[in-house]
């Protein structure tokens, strides 16, 4: 399994030895989460998404909670995942205050007949399919 901390650039000269710490950290959490799922017979696109949310859940990673703001001074965010087994994908984009951005992309995967969906009508499909949302302050 590979994974990365999101987009952008952290020179080590401005890190820190407790921050990377902490990175590390949040990396090994999502590595652990997604080789427990494999550990326990699970598939490899459910460890993947496993690993993600962990991710998507520390601050100090650009992906959900932790992503970058706009210009407008807002979090839009990405996702996608693909079951490389059955081909079947799904993928959001722009969507605000998705707590998973990969919960959504999964929804989409699995409860749509669309592969790619972005902005309002993604944010209508995670109310639709209950995905959970949160508000302003938490991203």
């Amino acid at each position: 399994m590979v994974i990365h901390g999101g987009a952008g650039t952290i020179l080590r000269e401005h890190m820190t030895p407790e921050l990377e710490a902490a990175y590390m950290d949040g990396l090994r959490a999502g590595l652990d989460a997604g080789y427990g799922v494999l550990h326990e017979g699970g598939a490899a696109v459910n460890a993947v998404k496993a690993a993600i949310v962990v991710m998507e859940d520390n601050i100090l990673f650009n992906a959900g909670r932790g992503s970058v703001f706009t210009k407008k001074g807002v979090q839009e965010m990405d996702a996608a995942i693909m079951n490389g087994a059955t081909l079947e994908a799904g993928a959001v984009a722009g969507v605000r205050n998705v707590r998973n951005p990969i919960m959504l992309a999964t929804e989409v995967m699995l409860h749509s007949n669309h592969v790619f969906l972005s902005g309002k009508g993604a944010n209508d499909f995670a109310i639709k399919q209950g995905v959970k949302l949160e508000p302003d302050e938490y991203f």
